[in-house]
């Protein structure tokens, strides 16, 4: 799919009157919203009218999907593979021991230390038999359900540049995210929400921030939307102030509205204002259909309790995977939760150089009951059938210490761990091996472009199809790489 941009060039020669209408814009609350959010309308006219002049245009989904929905998480930081389900017992034999026989050995902050054993105790669940460390009592119970990408390989070992990859296909800030992708190609399914709902760490946001869900060169409308479920105000500028009176609200809405569509029915280039007036209606509509979704009162207290709603600890973090259920269920397309947030101290992600079992104790802790929560929900209500969950990490940990203590692992971008679970996936399997020591991949390593690869052929798009022509190039989320994981499709 090709999508032509060169009204954005002229678009620059407009000056007065409708720069004045969008910085006005953000002036407002709910209007503010109107370079965020998206309707399944206001996304299909922008396409059309980026193709008009090439003929037909495709159609996404391209073929059945199995998935019409995605719920993403993602623990920054770097989770250790070999300290959660890639558990390789040669490490135990070869404790202490310098790591020998695999060239040049790489390390991103040091010279290595020795070869450590897990410091967690692994043990085995299921009829699969899969191995899980003690991290994890409560996912543990999901193995069955899940397929483990035991393989996984990323081109940065750098934190910032990994969150980017992961979640944009490129190292370099200013590309779509995967979620913008989805919105773009696919649009929305309700007309009461935004199609990309981003769910952050309630400690704080992720190294990049915004850059990591951000609409990059798509339309603006495409990029995601946090919702803040740790404030009064879920969704920022929202509501209406208390010192503006409705009348008064609905009298600038209005007359914003005339300007913006006398504007728009003037012009046959500029797609982006029209585009801006859906979201307007779109934000109008979220006034009533937000406070509904984030009020979690009809929920049984089995279910709160299931997430662990109520738990001083995990209960700002629970908040966020129930609602990411709520969320999926009102039509939303993608939904993605962050389980750790900046660089810093004290650690608020899974960045575990200096002592690997003060952080990922206490960083699982806050992933292990409300995500196995949130699998176990989805399953018992039926939406497991047509929606993917999927776990990633930005790199993995070395299976050899760092520093003179010798309890924390550096950064490993050679091989770690992902997994999926739901529509389209095999259950209960382990895809891919690393070597004896969890080093480097032995068997069927998976990249980053091949994970995305796979979560957009499960919703029925050709990785090689969705793409979007910027700065001469036809740019897709895949880049030149990429291949669907064929072997963990169900």
């Amino acid at each position: 799919m090709k999508t032509e941009n060169a009204h954005r060039n002229t678009v620059n020669h407009w000056t007065d009157r409708r720069h004045f209408l969008s910085n006005s814009a953000c002036g407002l609350g709910s209007i503010a919203l109107a370079s965020l959010l998206t309707s399944q309308n206001a996304g299909a006219s922008a396409v059309q009218d980026s193709h008009q002049n090439e003929g037909t245009v495709p159609a996404f989904p391209q073929f059945m999907p199995r998935a019409k929905r995605v719920i993403q998480i993602f623990s920054p930081g770097g989770v250790s593979q070999v300290d959660t389900f890639n558990y390789r017992p040669e490490l135990e034999r070869l404790d202490g021991q310098p790591l020998t026989g695999k060239g040049e050995i790489d390390t991103f902050f040091a010279s290595p230390g020795v070869l450590r054993k897990s410091f967690f105790r692994f043990r085995q669940y299921g009829q699969s038999g899969a191995w899980v460390s003690d991290l994890f009592p409560h996912l543990s119970g999901q193995m069955d359900h899940l397929a483990v990408l035991q393989a996984m390989v990323a081109k940065s070992p750098s934190h910032q540049p990994a969150c980017f990859q992961m979640n944009t296909g490129y190292t370099l800030a200013g590309f779509p995210s995967l979620g913008a992708w989805l919105s773009y190609g696919l649009g929305t399914s309700n007309e009461n929400l935004p199609v990309f709902v981003v769910l952050p760490d309630p400690r704080g946001l992720v190294n990049g921030g915004t850059a990591n869900w951000t609409n990059g060169f798509l339309p603006a409308e495409h990029q995601g939307t946090q919702f803040r479920m740790d404030t009064n105000d879920p969704v920022a500028n929202l509501s209406t102030p208390a010192s503006v009176s409705k009348s008064q609200r609905r009298r600038g809405m209005k007359l914003v509205e005339h300007l913006n569509r006398d504007f728009a029915d003037t012009s046959t280039v500029d797609t982006q204002l029209r585009a801006r007036l859906k979201a307007y209606e779109l934000a109008a509509r979220m006034q009533t259909s937000i406070p509904e979704t984030v009020d979690f009162r009809d929920e049984t207290e089995v279910t709160q309790n299931l997430y662990g709603i109520h738990d001083p600890v995990i209960g700002p973090t629970a908040r966020n995977f129930l609602l990411s259920r709520r969320l999926i269920e009102r039509g939303v397309r993608f939904v993605q939760i962050y389980n750790g947030g900046a660089l810093g101290s004290p650690r608020i992600n899974w960045d575990a150089h200096e002592n690997v079992v003060e952080n990922h104790t206490a960083q699982a802790r806050l992933l292990d009951q409300p995500c196995a929560a949130l699998l176990a929900d989805l399953r018992q209500r039926g939406l497991m059938e047509d929606t993917l969950v999927v776990w990633a990490t930005e790199f993995g940990r070395t299976p050899f210490t760092q520093g003179p203590s010798g309890l924390g692992r550096d950064h490993h971008q050679h091989a770690f761990t992902c997994w999926m679970s739901g529509a389209g996936i095999r259950e209960g399997i382990q895809y891919g091996s690393t070597d004896e020591v969890g080093y480097k991949p032995a068997e069927h390593p998976t990249t980053i472009y091949d994970f995305h690869a796979t979560i957009l052929h499960l919703l029925g798009i050709d990785h090689e199809q969705l793409t979007f022509r910027h700065n001469g190039l036809d740019r897709r989320l895949t880049d030149v790489h990429g291949r669907v994981i064929e072997g963990i499709l169900a």
